[in-house]
């Protein structure tokens, strides 16, 4: 008997990264340009048509995003101070018979950077021989129609990158201001950034009305749904999680039968309010969690404590409601250290909100300290508060930054003192090591607009900072402007949550819950 060959037996299998390249005049979305690439002749496929920029994700690159910044350097010479990362969308495969290929698409979606901010905008792509031209185009002209002559499955890539596409103009506003709201709040917490994200898709849910509530119009979702989770990913555990718990609900209404699409609609909306008031009120409970574990550990042996020594540092709306909350609730003092933060100066807000939350004379005493100081503000503490932006399922921390210096001062001068996390439990992230997120890095004019006011000799770095001249490359300066970093699990003691005193196992737990839920979700999409 002869054998059977699978499915797509002798196909050649190939990985590849697909990048968009996008412009954005004044930065307005509304009116964003798309570039499509001409594949010039001596391309072993899809000879003269239009395409993203693409290769292969080779053994040496770390990960997709790396191919796609190869890729683009190798075919236009931008560099990563040229492009910005706008979308990643979410990958797919596809069969090509007519050349026996499958291919396995990673796409992204780069804003193109102009000479203002450090790029050097559409003049600095020089194409390679891969490509014999560029074309700029409205995204939603991009289509699939032998007159256009892009390559298979274009518009299936663009879509992913700018769901837009499918959503139409008054729900596709809504994405993309919303999209973009999220990239540029540089203040608010990951608790506040899930909210917003939680009011982004009952937005789109809204504009989208009732008119086709069906397999295309749950897919429309899921996709929003994963930009929401991936527009910030260093904060993006939190807004995951409250997004998969609302796509839960939501997909429930959606299978309801004998129930009008105008009535699910509105289900949905009530749904996400119902969720937005469960979330405020997650950090009563921590506060609880926090007052209740100072009772049991800090105070419990101390009869004669006066007070109880705070340090933390940063800005977090959960920190500020539970110190507050222990202010009022415990019957001693708290002698609150707080260290700058730079270079937002968040810690100054903390102090700052603390100060005028708090009415009751001599029960909070502040003390603000340089970050460089955090050894001297650790001696003699009871315990290092910290919030967390993404928890990993071994525990790790991820927490702005200076949150390291601060446990490491904390366990060399003060080694009795316990540290404590005080997060929301929609924090901690899907199964994954700390090593897998790779650190924000932000705009370096948040820390050399100090420097220009208050540093002699501040202009010969920023003009290193802004020179594009090649023969100057031996004077360049980098400015790192980095806004988290890890905390290993080994360092941290407690983490207190709406849901009482945590260990890490209890975070293993809820971690493989939320990876279910994701593959569940967004698996098929």
């Amino acid at each position: 008997m002869a054998s059977l060959s699978p499915p797509n037996a002798g196909l050649k299998k190939r990985t590849v990264a697909g990048s968009f390249l996008f412009k954005i005049p004044q930065g307005d979305e509304k009116r964003a340009k798309v570039a499509l690439f001409r594949r010039s002749g001596e391309v072993r496929t899809y000879q003269h048509k239009l395409a993203p920029l693409s290769g292969s994700v080779e053994p040496d690159d770390a990960t997709p995003m790396a191919t796609a910044l190869r890729e683009i350097q190798e075919e236009t010479t931008l560099t990563p101070s040229s492009l910005e990362l706008l979308r990643v969308g979410k990958p797919y495969s596809f069969v090509d018979d007519s050349i026996g290929r499958e291919w396995a698409i990673n796409p992204f979606a780069f804003r193109l950077k102009g000479t203002t901010e450090g790029g050097k905008g559409e003049a600095g792509i020089k194409l390679d021989w891969e490509h014999e031209g560029i074309e700029w185009f409205d995204p939603l002209d991009v289509n699939e129609s032998d007159e256009f002559g892009g390559v298979p499955k274009l518009v299936n890539s663009l879509r992913r990158v700018w769901p837009e596409y499918d959503l139409g103009a008054r729900a596709g506003k809504v994405l993309t201001d919303g999209l973009q709201q999220l990239r540029n709040d540089h203040e608010s917490g990951a608790r506040q950034l899930a909210e917003t994200s939680l009011s982004i898709l009952k937005g789109v849910i809204h504009e989208l009305g009732d008119t086709s509530l069906d397999d295309s119009w749950w897919a429309n979702i899921r996709m929003v749904a994963w930009h929401l989770c991936k527009v910030r990913e260093s904060m993006g555990a939190a807004i995951t999680t409250a997004l998969v718990k609302a796509l839960d609900q939501i997909k429930a209404i959606y299978l309801l039968p004998k129930i009008s699409p105008s009535e699910k609609v509105l289900r949905m909306v009530a749904s996400i309010d119902s969720q937005l008031n469960e979330q405020k009120s997650a950090a009563d409970r921590i506060s609880d969690s926090l007052v209740s574990y100072l009772r049991q550990n800090v105070l419990k042996d101390a009869t004669s404590k006066e007070e109880v020594t705070i340090l933390t540092l940063s800005s977090s709306s959960t920190i500020l409601h539970s110190l507050l909350q222990a202010s009022s609730s415990l019957e001693v003092a708290l002698n609150l250290r707080v260290l700058e933060s730079r270079p937002l100066y968040e810690g100054v807000t903390l102090a700052s909100k603390v100060l005028n939350g708090t009415s009751q004379e001599g029960k909070v005493n502040i003390t603000l300290y340089s970050d460089a100081s955090a050894a001297l503000a650790a001696r003699n503490i009871d315990i290092l508060v910290l919030g967390a932006d993404r928890i990993s399922s071994a525990g790790d921390v991820s927490n702005k930054i200076g949150s390291l210096p601060a446990v490491l001062s904390a366990r060399y001068v003060a080694p009795g003192a316990k540290i404590v996390i005080l997060s929301e439990s929609e924090k901690i992230a899907s199964p994954g090591s700390m090593d897998e997120h790779e650190p924000e890095e932000n705009n370096p004019a948040e820390l050399t607009r100090a420097w220009q006011e208050n540093v002699k000799g501040a202009g010969v770095i920023e003009n290193a900072l802004q020179t594009n001249d090649s023969t100057l490359q031996s004077r360049r300066i980098v400015v790192k402007n980095t806004y988290f970093e890890w905390v290993p699990a080994s360092m941290i003691d407690v983490y207190a949550t709406e849901e009482g005193i945590w260990a890490v196992k209890d975070i293993a737990e809820r971690s493989q819950w939320i990876g279910k839920e994701m593959e569940r979700f967004f698996k098929d999409l």
